[in-house]
């Protein structure tokens, strides 16, 4: 069908008066999928510094230092992470969780690195809330 002549002008016009199929993501943002496995949040009030997530990282993300007795932080390269939660899965204290937060592009790569220490992450999301365009550009 693809040989007869005028099939492209028929697609052509046929496509003019579709919906486009794509989104114009940066400027339109959809929610982001329930359970998403995104950025990692590490709560070192619950860690108790077994260091399992370590082991059961297969990428090797992450890693817990001990600040003091019963203390510990944790240095979480997103760069490295493949975002699979199996450090999630196997910490027995919930000291670690997924966030939805999937917005992770940087430029420099030491910029991924969260180092968390007390309850937040040192190192914050780059640009959560980018500025809104006003005029998206063409499909």
């Amino acid at each position: 069908m693809a040989n007869k002549p005028g099939f492209m002008l028929w697609e052509l016009l046929r496509s003019l008066f579709k919906k486009p199929a794509t989104e114009l993501y940066p400027y339109v943002r959809t929610p982001p999928i329930h359970k998403i496995r995104g950025r990692l949040i590490f709560y070192p009030a619950k860690c108790i510094g077994c260091k399992i997530c370590m082991r059961d990282c297969p990428s090797g993300a992450i890693e817990i230092k001990k600040i003091s007795e019963k203390q510990f932080e944790a240095d979480i390269d997103l760069s490295k992470c493949i975002y699979c939660a199996q450090c999630v899965e196997s910490c027995p204290k919930q000291a670690l969780a997924a966030s939805e937060d999937f917005e992770l592009a940087a430029l420099n790569r030491k910029k991924l690195i969260d180092v968390t220490i007390g309850e937040a992450p040192v190192a914050a999301p780059q640009n959560t809330n980018p500025p809104q365009a006003t005029n998206p550009p063409a499909a």
